[in-house]
C-alpha cells in the first residue's frame, strides 16, 4: 500500500486507501489461494455465473445455447463466454474497484445463490500467472449495447475503451492473459485442458477446449461431455450402482466395497459416498471432493462428514452452500453443519440396511473398518445395538465377536490397558477366565455396555484380586519348605515394591507372572516422589502410609521346573539373582515398556548367572 499525497489533503479530511496491486497479488498467492492452477478456476466461474444471468435475462432459452470455450496455444490464454456482458459502467465499477462483485450488479442482487463466485476478486487471481488481463465484453441486456475493452495491468493501473458492436458480433465476455515466462508450468495447452477438465467435468453448461492445431473453425474438445453419473438415467439398479462405482473408481483410484448415493434435495445437494476396501490408519481422515453448482470447490473438504467417517471418501455437488472468499472450501454456517448431520444419517442408514439384508458386505465392512463402527457405536445407541455384538475385540479366545465370547464365558472382564491383557491373556485362558483386551480406543467402553445387548452377560474390570483368586494355593508343606527363598525373593525386588507369592497355574511352561497395572506404578511413582520432596512430618506420614501404595506382585508357578529347583537355592546370593532373573523375563513377558532398572536388573542377573554357572563348570 503507497501512502497518499498528504501535501495536497487539507488536515483532518477522509483520505481514501492506495492499493499496492502487486502487493495485494502476492498475498493472494501465499495465503488465499493455494496454487497459482486457481486462476482458470475463477475465470471458469466468471463465464458460469456470465451465463446464469444470460438465462435469467432470456428464460426461454434453448438449454445448451450459451456455452463456454477455452483455448490456450502456449502463447495466450482466452476464456470466451455468451453470457449476460458487461456495459462501460459494468467495467468501471467492477472491473477497476478492488473487492466488489459483478453478482451486486441490478437484477442479479436477489439471486446469489445462483451463482458460484461471491466476493468479486477472482479476476485478480489471473495476475497470478500473467501481468496483463484483457477484456472484451458486450452486454445482452441492450439490443445494439457496444463493445467494451478493459485492460488492466498488473502494476495497477488499465485503460478503457468503448468499441463499435462490430468488435464482438455477439453478447458475452471473452478474457484474454498473456501468461508470464514463469507460468508456463499452468499455461500450457495440455495443462490448460487438464484443469478446465479438473475443476469443470460436472458443470451443467457446456465447456469446450481448442488448442489451435484444429484449425479455424474447428469445434472444441468437449470439457464435461456428460452430466454427473447420479444425474444420468439407467436401465436397471444394478447397472446405476456399477456406473456409479466406476465413477468413484476413476476419481479416487480404488475400488470401492460399495457406494452409498447422497441426495439431500433442502439443500439441493447430490453425489455418492465410496466405502473404502481397507482400513484406514486411526485418525487419519480422507478430504472429500466438494462441487458448488458443478464447479470443483475442494478435492480436501473434510468438513462436510463428521470425524468418525473416515472410511468413505465422497463426491457432491450442493447449490447453496457457501463457499470461503477463496473459494477452495466451506462456510462454516448453520446450513453446512446441518448438511453434515444429515450426510451422517445417510451413512447411518447403509449400515443399518448392510446389517439387514446382506451380511455378507457387513462382515467385509467390520473387517476393514471397525474402529470407525466402534468411534460411532459410542455415541450412537442404534447402531451400538444393532452391530456391538458383531464388531471383533481380541480375547482370550482370538480375535472374536463379542456375541461369540459371550456365549461361552458368561462374566465377560476386560482390561484397562493391552499391556494389562498382555500379562494375564495365558494364565486367565488356562484358568478359563474370559477376558477382553480394553485397551483399545472405545474397546472398555464398549465392552461395559454388553448387558444392554445381552442382558444375561455380565461385565466386569479384570483386576488382580481376581486373577490371583482364579490361581490354586500350594499346600502347606510345599509352602513352608519355600519360605526362606520367598523371603529371599521379596528382599531382593522390595526396591520395585513387589511382593512375591508361590501358586500353581496353568500353562506349567510359564514359570512366572507379573501381575502389576499401569495405575499402580503410576501410584507408586507418586507417592515415592511426594515422600522424596517432603520432608519432618509429612515425610514420616507418608512413610507410614508406604504400604497402602499398591504393590506388584511376582507370582511363581510350583508346577514349572524352573521354580521348583529354584525355591530350594540356600545360597543367599544366588537366590536373589533368580528372583530378580525370574521378575525380569517376567516383567518382558509382560510386554511393557521396561524402565531403566528393571533393564539394568535383567543384565546383571544374567551375567551373574553365567558367571555363577562358569564357576560351578570350573
Amino acid at each position: 500500500m503507497t501512502p497518499p499525497d498528504t501535501a495536497a489533503t487539507p488536515a483532518g479530511a477522509d483520505r481514501t486507501f492506495q492499493v499496492d496491486l502487486r502487493g495485494l497479488v502476492d498475498l493472494l498467492s501465499h495465503h488465499l489461494y493455494s496454487s497459482p492452477r486457481v486462476y482458470l478456476r475463477e475465470l471458469m466461474q466468471n463465464a458460469v455465473d456470465a451465463l446464469t444471468a444470460r438465462h435469467t435475462l432470456e428464460p426461454d432459452a434453448p438449454t445448451g445455447a450459451f456455452g463456454v470455450r477455452l483455448y490456450a496455444d502456449g502463447a495466450v490464454v482466452r476464456v470466451e463466454d455468451d453470457g449476460v456482458g458487461l456495459t462501460e459502467a459494468d467495467v468501471h465499477r467492477f472491473l477497476a474497484t478492488i473487492g466488489r462483485s459483478s453478482k451486486r450488479a441490478e437484477g442479479i442482487a436477489e439471486q446469489r445463490g445462483d451463482f458460484i463466485g461471491q466476493f468479486g476478486i477472482g479476476l485478480l487471481s489471473c495476475f497470478l500467472v500473467a501481468d496483463e488481463i484483457h477484456v472484451l465484453s458486450r452486454s445482452a441486456r441492450t439490443a445494439h449495447a457496444p463493445a467494451v475493452e478493459w485492460r488492466g495491468r498488473g502494476d495497477g493501473s488499465y485503460t478503457v475503451r468503448t468499441l463499435p458492436a462490430t468488435a464482438r458480433p455477439r453478447p458475452g465476455t471473452t478474457v484474454t492473459l498473456t501468461p508470464r515466462a514463469d507460468a508456463g508450468e499452468w499455461t500450457r495447452p495440455a495443462q490448460v485442458h487438464a484443469l478446465a477438465r479438473h475443476f469443470g467435468s460436472l458443470l451443467r453448461h457446456p465447456v469446450t477446449f481448442d488448442d489451435g492445431t484444429a484449425g479455424p473453425g474447428a469445434p472444441g474438445a468437449s470439457v464435461n461431455p456428460e452430466p454427473a453419473p447420479w444425474a444420468r438415467t439407467h436401465p436397471t439398479p444394478g447397472a446405476r450402482s456399477r456406473a456409479l462405482a466406476a465413477y468413484g473408481e476413476e476419481v479416487f483410484g480404488f475400488t470401492p466395497l460399495d457406494t452409498i448415493e447422497l441426495d439431500l434435495p433442502a439443500v439441493g445437494l447430490k453425489g455418492i459416498a465410496c466405502v473404502l476396501p481397507e482400513t484406514v490408519p486411526a485418525g487419519r481422515r480422507h478430504g472429500h471432493r466438494m462441487h458448488v453448482k458443478g464447479m470443483l470447490l475442494s478435492e480436501q473438504a473434510e468438513e462436510i462428514l463428521p470425524d468418525w467417517a473416515f472410511f468413505v471418501r465422497c463426491v457432491v455437488d450442493a447449490e447453496s452452500l457457501r463457499p470461503t472468499a477463496s473459494r477452495e472450501s466451506l462456510y462454516e454456517d448453520d446450513t453446512l453443519a446441518a448438511v453434515r448431520d444429515a450426510l451422517a444419517e445417510r451413512l447411518r442408514d447403509w449400515i443399518a440396511r448392510a446389517a439387514a439384508s446382506d451380511p455378507d458386505l457387513l462382515h467385509r465392512f467390520l473387517q476393514a473398518h471397525h474402529l470407525a463402527v466402534k468411534s460411532l457405536a459410542v455415541h450412537d445407541d442404534r447402531i451400538l445395538r444393532m452391530l456391538l455384538p458383531w464388531l471383533p475385540f481380541e480375547t482370550t479366545d482370538g480375535h472374536t465377536t463379542l456375541d461369540e465370547f459371550a456365549r461361552t464365558h458368561r462374566t465377560v472382564l476386560v482390561t484397562s490397558s493391552v499391556e494389562e491383557f498382555r500379562q494375564v491373556a495365558a494364565i486367565a485362558s488356562a484358568a478359563g477366565l474370559g477376558v477382553v483386551n480394553g485397551g483399545y480406543t472405545y474397546d472398555r467402553e464398549l465392552v461395559h455396555r454388553l448387558p444392554e445387548i445381552r442382558p444375561e452377560a455380565t461385565v466386569a474390570d479384570l483386576d488382580p484380586a481376581t486373577l490371583t483368586a482364579h490361581l490354586d494355593p500350594v499346600d502347606r508343606e510345599t509352602e513352608l519348605a519355600a519360605a526362606a527363598y520367598l523371603a529371599q525373593a521379596r528382599d531382593a525386588l522390595a526396591v520395585f515394591d513387589c511382593d512375591v507369592a508361590l501358586r500353581t497355574f496353568q500353562p506349567a511352561s510359564a514359570p512366572a507372572l507379573l501381575v502389576d497395572s499401569r495405575e499402580a506404578r503410576h501410584e507408586r511413582t507418586r507417592s515415592r516422589l511426594a515422600r522424596e520432596q517432603e520432608g519432618g512430618l509429612w515425610g514420616d506420614i507418608l512413610g507410614a502410609l508406604r504400604q497402602e501404595a499398591p504393590r506388584a506382585q511376582l507370582i511363581l508357578n510350583q508346577l514349572n521346573p524352573l521354580v521348583r529347583t529354584a525355591v530350594t537355592i540356600d545360597e543367599p546370593e544366588l537366590a536373589r539373582t533368580s528372583a530378580e532373573a525370574l521378575y525380569g523375563q517376567a516383567a518382558m513377558l509382560s510386554r511393557r515398556p521396561l524402565r531403566p532398572a528393571e533393564s539394568s536388573l535383567i543384565n546383571r542377573s544374567f551375567l551373574d548367572l553365567l558367571a555363577h554357572a562358569l564357576r560351578k563348570d570350573s
